[in-house]
């Protein structure tokens, strides 16, 4: 999912960052937050986005 991500933002909670993503032609956002020490990028939700 996340190989065709189309851009990032950070998030409202400081240290996470939402990234932009397609998944079977529709548009998602993918909470993510690094975890500096085991070196990993990990996903805290994923959903997909309506826009009004």
């Amino acid at each position: 999912m996340l190989e065709h991500s189309r851009g990032y933002r950070p998030d409202i909670v400081e240290g996470r960052w939402v990234i932009v993503t397609l998944r079977r032609r529709r548009t998602w956002e993918v909470i993510v937050e690094p975890d500096f020490d085991a070196k990993r990028l990990v996903v805290i939700t994923a959903y997909p986005y309506w826009e009004s």
